[in-house]
């Protein structure tokens, strides 16, 4: 088997550090070619840090959304839930770094790419509210408001609930021993803090309930979190009960999927 470039496993959208035996080919080529446009675009000094990037857009969202719902002059019930929503994620995701990091986040990168990972995944989740405050989106909720609120709200909650507590029992575990995790929040699903995340911003586009949402999320979902999904399997495969946890486990839904 062909050596496989280490640095195509430096970040957490990007994350594991160890070189998968199996990896599918489709995802080491667009791994490699996601790691070059976020880490290596353009060449050059290093003088960011990814996590610097990442956290940027993710403390300055809810300064940007509530800036967006004063210059719209848009006090509606719906950018009030919005900026709730999308502006507390970003901070609990700070909180969330200052006590647990995740140290592939801490990557240097050039600037171009520091650049192309905020352009072309971070600054489209600002769009999201950009439709929903500035009107450009007049969403018809198949249900009630109230009812679509409450979904909405109740699937941002349990997707951050779900991603925080994987990604803590993953920092504490990995540093105590290293190996499979194979209880906790990992016992029926081997990817919860993805499963987290889409939770989190599928709740955004359905506040928002636009078609431009539903692109960007496919593209992030299917171009760089199933990508690191199938990297992560392939790592997996190292340890002997490997077949045994994948058997009796689910790739990111119990019972579905």
């Amino acid at each position: 088997m062909a050596r496989i470039d280490p640095r195509l496993f430096r970040s957490r959208a990007m994350s594991e550090s160890v070189l998968p035996y199996a990896a599918p080919g489709w995802a080491v080529a667009m791994r490699r070619l996601t790691t070059y446009l976020s880490q290596d675009f353009l060449g050059g000094p290093r003088p960011w840090k990814l996590a610097w990037v990442v956290n940027f857009q993710k403390a300055g969202t809810f300064v940007f959304l509530g800036a967006l719902i004063g210059y719209y002059h848009n006090t509606s019930t719906a950018a009030w839930i919005y900026l709730a929503m999308h502006g507390s994620y970003g901070l609990i995701w700070i909180i969330k770094d200052l006590a647990f990091p995740d140290p592939s986040w801490q990557v240097k990168v050039t600037i171009g790419g520091g650049i192309n990972a905020f352009a072309s995944v971070l600054a489209w989740y600002w769009v999201f509210g950009w439709l929903l405050i500035s009107g450009a989106s007049q969403p018809d909720y198949p249900l009630p408001d109230a009812v679509w609120f409450c979904l909405c709200i109740s699937l941002c909650m349990l997707g951050c609930a779900i991603m925080i507590a994987a990604d803590a029992q993953k920092y504490f575990t990995l540093r105590l021993r290293g190996g499979l995790i194979t209880d906790g929040m990992f016992r029926y699903v081997r990817h919860p803090n993805y499963l987290g995340e889409i939770m989190i911003y599928g709740s955004f586009a359905l506040m928002v309930w636009h078609w431009l949402p539903a692109v960007v999320l496919a593209w992030v979902w299917l171009g760089l979190f199933a990508v690191n999904m199938a990297m992560k399997e392939a790592s997996m495969s190292r340890y002997p009960q490997w077949a045994q946890y994948k058997r009796r486990s689910w790739w990111l839904i119990p019972g579905l999927l």
